[in-house]
């Protein structure tokens, strides 16, 4: 019988792992997003495909989940190609980059900062499935409820503040204050020139499209019966204006359709992230010169 004490993953992280295999497995090519070491990870029981949060109800917040997933895996690969060699996911979960894409993630510094519980679980699944924790590989854990700073702990993973990084933060900003959010972005923005954040945030309820805002209305209960609520939300005009205030250069919005024609034009099985729901922050620092 398993420990109930004993670390686990987040059940958001778990969901998101499961949905990214869930797009590979019923959903036809071509397929946006292929991981199915998420999978492995979580190693669900058998029937995993008909829990309730796995319906077809979920199946837009599926395509989002994956959309933003492979947004920011192409940014990664493209700021590697100019030679940014750091790469920080805060609140990593369950990503598996570097599993999955050893071929840049090699040529990278990547830094996956999260909670210590669930950090140290997936630590013990990586070596338990024979992908163990390569060097590039840099395992943050940040106690959070004890009042522990990611930047602190970051640096002592050995990330390099005067050289540029892409930063990635999803499913993030709604759990922190607004303030919490500024903090994180005048943080980001003070990096070397070069850097890139890539952040997701929530759109206010109400803007949501009707079919499915029931879902988003489902996701903030059962934050808040989690114990884990949602406090924060914006419309785009809002974070791009906080992103100018913490001091980056170029700010941008990236909407589901910006998604949506990008990974998804000419599906049939009509398949797309739904608008005005979570969408995507693109900021960054100026660069230099020769970057």
């Amino acid at each position: 019988m398993a420990d109930a004490a004993a670390p686990q993953p987040e059940d958001t992280a778990a969901r998101v792992a499961l949905w990214r295999a869930l797009h590979v497995q019923i959903d036809p090519p071509p397929h946006v997003f292929d991981d199915q070491v998420g999978l492995r990870l979580v190693a669900p029981v058998q029937g995993w495909q008909q829990r309730p949060d796995m319906s077809p109800f979920t199946r837009p917040f599926r395509a989002s989940i994956v959309a933003r997933a492979r947004f920011i895996e192409d940014l990664v690969s493209e700021q590697a190609a100019r030679g940014v060699g750091q790469y920080v996911i805060l609140g990593a979960g369950l990503d598996t980059f570097a599993q999955r894409r050893p071929e840049v993630a090699s040529r990278l510094r990547v830094f996956e900062v999260d909670r210590p519980g669930p950090q140290a679980w997936k630590r013990r699944r990586l070596v338990d499935l024979g992908f163990g924790v390569p060097p590039f590989l840099r395992l943050v854990p940040v106690d959070f409820e004890a009042g522990e700073g990611w930047w602190e702990r970051l640096l002592a993973a050995g990330f390099q503040p005067r050289e540029p990084a892409v930063v990635a933060s999803t499913g993030v900003s709604m759990y922190l204050t607004r303030e919490a959010n500024a903090a994180t972005l005048r943080q980001v923005a003070g990096l070397a020139a070069g850097s890139t954040l890539a952040m997701t945030f929530l759109l206010p309820i109400e803007l949501a499209p009707a079919d499915v805002r029931p879902g988003v209305e489902r996701a903030v209960e059962g934050a808040r019966a989690n114990g884990t609520p949602f406090v924060s939300f914006f419309t785009p005009q809002e974070i791009l204006a906080l992103a100018r205030q913490a001091g980056f250069d170029q700010v941008r919005h990236v909407s589901a359709d910006d998604l949506a024609g990008r990974y998804f034009a000419g599906r049939l099985d009509g398949l797309r992230p739904p608008a005005n729901t979570e969408e995507i922050l693109v900021a960054e620092t100026a660069r230099h010169a020769s970057m």
